[in-house]
């Protein structure tokens, strides 16, 4: 996935917020397949376990458990076509996740080749405040940050200043 590049502020920024609210003893469930970000938060101390590349949308067991004090999820629940559903199940009290924003200007991004390299979603910070709030999460705190491309044009120029990403730290109410 990241042959050719590496999303170096995306990842140093999600570092920063999260070593803002979870300590280094907190056990992690991260999201998703093992994955760059998840080695990352490895190397910085966390003690983090993944799921294994089931359907989020139906499988549920791997947050039901009360083994973990923090869920991650980092530019997952856009893939979900129901994130609402995990969201309520999770077992853990602390959750810290990040989604891509809605870009008023570029279509939702979707692979031609992967099926699970697409998004459904792609949310507003309200709509996304509203899914956490109504699944039983009260956020207490967020940061945005934008993506800038080192290309030519008016979408990459938009990109340098409107924010593409947002992040939210959240307790289980």
């Amino acid at each position: 996935m990241y042959e050719n590049s590496f999303p170096e502020k995306r990842f140093n920024k999600t570092l920063e917020f999260l070593t803002k609210h979870v300590p280094t003893s907190d056990k992690i469930l991260d999201l998703g397949v093992a994955n760059p970000f998840s080695k990352i938060m490895q190397k910085n101390g966390y003690k983090v376990s993944n799921t294994n590349g089931e359907d989020l949308d139906n499988d549920f067991k791997a947050v039901q458990n009360n083994d973990y004090d923090c869920v991650t999820a980092f530019e997952i629940f856009e893939h979900l076509l129901a994130p609402y559903n995990i969201l309520r199940e999770i077992k853990a009290n602390k959750l810290v996740a990040s989604v891509p924003l809605k870009l008023w200007f570029a279509p939702a991004y979707r692979s031609k080749t992967d099926k699970w390299d697409r998004h459904y979603h792609e949310f507003e910070a309200w709509q996304f405040d509203w899914l956490l709030e109504k699944s039983g999460w009260k956020i207490k705190d967020s940061v945005k940050w934008s993506h800038p491309v080192n290309k030519i044009g008016l979408r990459p120029l938009l990109r340098t200043f409107t924010p593409r990403y947002y992040a939210v730290y959240a307790e289980k109410i």
